[in-house]
């Protein structure tokens, strides 16, 4: 019952908050995603001490079809929620301090995504997966639209035709699976589009093959991984900064949960056929990534080719069906869920106090702004993967396992750590510690609303890099069980 208590909380405040306006708008969309948060804490607490039984909810959805409303909670995608709850509230919290046409409608599209990214996280039905993975992208393509720059209309439109083609594609998938379902033909029992259906399905090497790039087609460009990218960084740097954090902070997770949970162990057979193009694909995306952020002036764009860059990292891990590459993409997922998050906060503030976003009008601005480079300097250093910051324990874990399945394969991917040290290291150098610019004299530092979105950021920082064992042990079953099911 609390896992559908969670699912529905920010979709009533998102209707509430249609009929409300003004001040009342913030306070019910900021308490609305405290208490979503506080009660998925409640659920991780009641979790590790009575397992996942309890948060099973199965309804007979459309009985004629097969089709359940089927929910539930695995360490996996507990760990998802939990990021996901921890996120929005700060994501609101940011959106607070601009000034956006029609506040209340902005708040509402924001919790009605959280409502689709739970549940896309929690489905255990293909259809209803299916269901939730578009009404999360209803929100994101308005936000983006309304509130985008200059460019928003070009660069939506083609984030959302990116996007509908793979999922559609994803639909066709799971149709053929569905109806593949059942006992032998002839029988009377219906079809079905249960997860454990699907994991049960006896498909041919050559069926698995082909149902593999439907189904990744959807995945491949939510992550994104390089040729799929090209939304990308055109959609982070044209979003409001809310809409970006929600794209680089928790919507990309979808594509990296997705292939964990429904691309694995449903076609194997077609995972071991394209695993080493789908990751030769990953490295490149991981230098290609890493190559076009040296080059950037905008520190938007360079933060999303960072991005970029990561997540061909993560995709590797993913693809190289270790338990430790699987273990350090869940970990890795967190961690660049808060790292992202604070980096594109600290661009917007930045941008609030000076107007601009491009590196070579920026410099000396940490004369000023102590507090605001300190900030800067951890949350990219996170990203950078110094020892006892989150960012640090996920790309350790992902690189061991693309080592283990090639040694050479896992010495180029560990080329991310030494890029990302560079353009991120040179655009702090750049911006906060070069010449002096016009802002120098002018620019504030961080106000106590900037510092109470940043400093749980920055605390969460050290809490995975020093104590990562507190969510392995949440995903360790969940991984054992998927890599069980990918070598049955």
């Amino acid at each position: 019952m609390l896992t559908a208590v969670l699912l529905f909380l920010p979709l009533a405040a998102a209707l509430l908050l249609l009929v409300v306006k003004g001040a009342a708008a913030r306070a019910l969309a900021f308490g609305a995603s405290l208490l979503e948060f506080a009660i998925a804490a409640y659920v991780a607490f009641d979790f590790t001490h009575h397992g996942s039984a309890a948060f099973n909810l199965d309804y007979r959805w459309i009985p004629s079809a097969g089709i359940n409303f089927h929910i539930g909670l695995d360490g996996l995608s507990l760990l998802m929620v939990l990021l996901t709850t921890f996120l929005v509230p700060l994501i609101l919290l940011s959106a607070f301090k601009r000034d956006y046409d029609n506040p209340s409608t902005f708040y509402a599209l924001v919790l009605f995504m959280q409502t689709g990214l739970l549940g896309v996280f929690v489905s255990l039905d293909a259809f209803l997966f299916y269901f939730f993975w578009e009404v999360a992208l209803i929100p994101i393509y308005l936000l983006a639209g309304a509130w985008g720059g200059e460019r928003r209309i070009a660069v939506t439109l083609k984030f959302f035709l990116y996007t509908v083609v793979g999922s559609l594609l994803m639909l066709a998938g799971f149709v053929y699976l569905y109806l593949q379902t059942g006992p032998a033909a002839g029988s009377l029992a219906q079809h079905s589009s249960e997860l454990t259906a699907f994991y049960n399905l006896k498909l041919s090497a050559s069926e698995q093959s082909w149902l593999f790039w439907l189904i990744f087609a959807a995945f491949a460009v939510k992550m994104p991984i390089f040729p799929f990218h090209t939304w990308q960084p055109d959609t982070y740097t044209e979003a409001p900064a809310p809409a970006t954090m929600l794209l680089s902070g928790i919507m990309l997770k979808m594509g990296i949960y997705g292939t964990m949970r429904w691309l694995l162990p449903v076609v194997p057979l077609g995972v071991s056929q394209w695993q080493k193009p789908v990751i030769i694909l990953s490295v490149i995306g991981i230098i290609y990534g890493a190559i076009i952020a040296i080059r950037q002036r905008d520190v938007k764009r360079l933060i999303a080719y960072s991005s970029l860059s990561h997540v061909g990292l993560m995709a590797a891990g993913v693809f190289s069906l270790t338990q430790i590459g699987l273990q350090g993409a869940v970990v890795q997922m967190l961690a660049h869920g808060v790292n992202v998050v604070g980096m594109f906060f600290i661009a917007d503030a930045i941008e609030r106090r000076t107007g601009t976003r491009f590196i070579p009008d920026l410099g000396g601005l940490t004369r000023r702004t102590p507090i605001l480079s300190v900030c800067f300097l951890i949350m990219l250093l996170s990203t950078v993967a110094l020892p006892l910051t989150g960012g640090f324990v996920g790309e350790f874990l992902l690189l061991a396992g693309v080592y283990q399945y090639n040694a050479w394969v896992g010495a180029v991917a560990g080329l991310t750590i030494i890029f990302s040290a560079v353009y991120l290291l040179r655009m702090f150098q750049r911006v906060m510690l070069g010449p002096d610019s016009s802002f120098s004299e002018t620019i504030t530092d961080l106000t106590g609303g900037e510092l109470l979105i940043l400093v749980p950021l920055i605390a969460l920082v050290f809490w995975i890099g020093l104590f990562p064992n507190t969510f392995l042990h949440i995903s360790e079953p969940a991984v054992t069980n998927i890599l069980a099911l990918v070598g049955r």
